[in-house]
């Protein structure tokens, strides 16, 4: 069946998780960052994530921002910034705030031209990512921002895919799912969607039972894929 739905992970995937750490870097509070932001970046992210994990195997679930926190406090002690109350408050605001990749505004306008059904599909908590949202002017090119919370569990668990059916009465092979991080790629290519791995940095696909259909380097050319 041709595609009807285009669901989106969120961080990562339309909104750079990065720009928290690369903008407070950039402003003169915070010398310490100058080197030290790519590091305390990649370890926050690699630490939230790993914490829904955990928090899904063991059934503890909590919010996303509750694991964002925890993920950034670990990130901070490892890169020896932790202490400073003023830095964790500026990087939690800034977390509020993303900036969307470049290529984003166009590329959904180009789906809701082609009468497309977009929404973002996120383990981002509601508050979260309507800020993120907001602040990215993505608005009205979203049918909807759905969370897992709604469920009480994070991806790549089954009943948060599911949640892309009830909200828009679509079959599994009516929906391009796009997100980032290669193993919910693979999570919603044996749920059953079709889709597209956006690998920014050249990673390795991940050794799961399923691989993405797709493998972008960024989101120009998702309208062309979801039109074919």
């Amino acid at each position: 069946m041709p595609i009807t739905t285009c669901i989106f992970d969120a961080y990562g995937t339309l909104f750079d998780v990065a720009a928290a750490a690369r903008i407070a870097a950039s402003e003169p509070a915070f010398p310490q960052l100058e080197d030290a932001w790519p590091a305390l970046a990649e370890h926050w992210r690699l630490k939230q994530l790993q914490y829904t994990w955990l928090r899904a195997i063991t059934d503890a679930h909590t919010d996303f921002w509750q694991v964002t926190q925890d993920g950034l406090d670990w990130a901070l002690e490892r890169t020896g910034l932790d202490g400073n109350a003023a830095l964790r408050e500026r990087l939690l605001a800034l977390y509020w705030e993303l900036q969307a990749y470049p290529e984003v505004p166009a590329m959904l306008h180009a789906l809701k031209n082609a009468g497309l059904n977009t929404a973002i599909l996120s383990n981002g908590s509601p508050d979260m990512l309507n800020g993120a949202v907001q602040s990215a002017g993505i608005t009205d090119v979203l049918d909807d921002c759905l969370s897992v919370e709604s469920v009480g569990i994070f991806k790549p668990d089954a009943r948060v895919y599911d949640l892309v059916g009830q909200r828009f009465g679509c079959a599994k092979d009516e929906v391009l799912f796009v997100s980032s991080n290669g193993w919910d790629a693979a999570g919603a290519t044996g749920y059953g969607f079709t889709t597209a791995w956006v690998n920014r940095a050249g990673e390795p696909v991940d050794r799961l039972p399923w691989r993405p259909a797709h493998v972008l380097t960024d989101l120009t050319p998702i309208p062309e894929l979801a039109t074919a």
